[in-house]
Formats: structure tokens, C-alpha cells, sequence
């Protein structure tokens, strides 16, 4: 009789430790959740928080949307280059003409190449539209086409 008294009072003891442990847990979440906050009502309290994640929410969106204006106009900006330099009169000079190409994200820009003789430096321009020309484009700059679409 002594001992099932014992355990009833052992089992009431430990079942009371478990409760307050959790209520306790409990009340100090709920601290944590309204530090600072003054109202006494927690609907109130749940209420502003719910507005403050509203508000976040929107906010988020328009960042998302600043960024991919930002990625959008980043493409337009130069992102591929190359130079090729050659020398298109093989029995003269070293390789002092070249062929530059400019492109960017949106693979459009421009080829400039530069032929230098003795006498002069003639410059031509190429616009690349779409990652072609409408023009023919000499075999240098199909290379720095080439190379500058895998830059």
C-alpha cells in the first residue's frame, strides 16, 4: 500500500515537473515574441506582426524587381571583347593591323579593324546585330567574333 501510494505520488510529481517545464518554455517564448511591444492584448500584438510581414513582403517584391531592371540593363552594356592582330600584307611589316570586337550581352556591338601600311591606317566599322553582320566579314574578323562570343 505504502509503495503504490509512493509511485502515485512519484508519477503526480513528475507529471507536474513536465507541465511547469513546458509552460515555462511557453511563457518565455511568448516573451521572446513580445519584447518590446506594450500592448497588453496579444491579438493586437499578432496583428502588427502580421502587418509588418505584409509590408516586408511587398517590399521583397519590389527589390525583386529593381534587381532584374538591373540585369536588364546590364546586358546592354559591353561584356565580350577580343583582338586580333594580323598583318594583311605578308611581304611587309609586322602585325600591326587589328580587328576588335565589342559585344554584349545581348550578343550586338561592333568589329573595328585597323589596316596599317607604311603610308596610312584606314579604320572600318562592322555593327553586329544579334551576333552577325550584314556585312561580309573578313576571315580576321570572323576570328574576333569568334573569340569574343566565347569570352
Amino acid at each position: 500500500m505504502f509503495n503504490i501510494q509512493l509511485i502515485i505520488l512519484i508519477v503526480v510529481g513528475v507529471w507536474t515537473l513536465i507541465l511547469s517545464v513546458f509552460v515555462f518554455i511557453i511563457f518565455s517564448f511568448f516573451r521572446k515574441l513580445s519584447k518590446g511591444i506594450k500592448e497588453p492584448d496579444i491579438r493586437k500584438t499578432l496583428d502588427k506582426v502580421l502587418a509588418a510581414e505584409t509590408k516586408n513582403q511587398s517590399e521583397i517584391q519590389e527589390i525583386k524587381k529593381e534587381i532584374q531592371n538591373i540585369k536588364d540593363l546590364d546586358l546592354g552594356h559591353v561584356q565580350k571583347m577580343s583582338l586580333i592582330r594580323f598583318n594583311p600584307f605578308k611581304e611587309t611589316g609586322g602585325d600591326h593591323s587589328f580587328c576588335f570586337a565589342l559585344l554584349d550581352g545581348k550578343e550586338n556591338g561592333a568589329i573595328i579593324t585597323t589596316l596599317h601600311t607604311r603610308d596610312r591606317t584606314r579604320v572600318y566599322a562592322k555593327a553586329i546585330k544579334n551576333g552577325k553582320s550584314e556585312f561580309e566579314l573578313s576571315g580576321e574578323e570572323k576570328k574576333a567574333l569568334l573569340k569574343a562570343h566565347k569570352s
